[in-house]
């Protein structure tokens, strides 16, 4: 176990996975799922903001970052199985998860599959069907590095968020994790039949959604339909926010987490 600052990482084993993890704070277990270009370091933003009253746990999924698995292909209802198991291994009963873009794929099949270890279910820039995004995804991935840092930036971030925080550039840098390109492939594979839309009225457990009116990747108007398909779901717009609105918009969006998981302002 290694220690950074007021965050400790450690590795989990399922089995089959080894799941690379860092955890910060204490109270409510929040389990956060990055999105498909990153790691768990994309939520080193995100994690201050969070506030005391909560046991924030970003992990790395299969083919990223720290966490080691077997070198085969895989479905979005493996890594489901994966996070539903690292709940148990950590020994709690339940936990609140939190999923981005990608990781909201994860996050909802696992809602669905596995709702009794699901306390609530925030889903951020997340779509309820891959169709259309995945093509996207696949022509940046086949960019240079270079080129594809460029264009995600602005598919991520606004042009305004940029001139007025500079770090954006940076920690998007970090947050971007260089894969090879058949590790990147076996991702987008995974989640390329992902369509939850006809099981969304299934969902069993609380439901927040997040996300920007002006995410390129992810039209808000999906966002919607997953608000209103869900029970009793949720729904906060983040005006003229992009697909990285959990790192542009961190504060905002963890004071909606808060909110909906019962707790004060930080």
């Amino acid at each position: 176990m290694s220690t950074a600052g007021d965050t400790t990482t450690q590795v989990i084993d399922l089995g089959p996975v080894q799941v690379a993890y860092t955890e910060s704070g204490s109270g409510e277990p929040l389990i956060l799922i990055h999105g498909g270009e990153s790691d768990r370091n994309a939520f080193r933003v995100l994690f201050p903001h969070l506030g005391d009253g909560i046991r924030a746990i970003a992990y790395d999924q299969r083919d990223s970052g720290e966490t080691v698995n077997p070198d085969e292909p895989y479905v979005v209802a493996d890594m489901a199985q994966d996070l539903a198991s690292f709940i148990a291994v950590l020994g709690l009963e339940k936990a609140h998860i939190l999923g981005v873009s990608f990781g909201g794929a994860v996050a909802i099949h696992t809602a669905l599959r596995h709702p009794e270890r699901v306390a609530s279910v925030t889903l951020v820039a997340t779509l309820p069907r891959a169709a259309g995004a995945i093509d996207r995804a696949s022509e940046v991935g086949e960019l240079s590095p270079e080129k594809r840092r460029a264009a995600m930036f602005d598919l991520l971030f606004t042009p305004e968020g940029m001139r007025s925080n500079p770090d954006l550039a940076g920690f998007g840098t970090r947050a971007l994790t260089e894969r090879p390109r058949e590790l990147m492939a076996r991702r987008i594979a995974a989640v390329r039949d992902h369509d939850v839309i006809d099981q969304l009225p299934t969902v069993q457990v609380p439901a927040l959604v997040i996300h920007g009116t002006d995410d390129p990747i992810a039209p808000f108007a999906l966002a919607e339909l997953t608000a209103e398909r869900i029970p009793g779901a949720v729904l906060r717009p983040i005006p003229g926010g992009r697909h990285g609105i959990a790192t542009e918009y961190a504060a905002e969006v963890a004071a909606h987490v808060r909110q909906f998981i019962g707790l004060g302002p930080a």
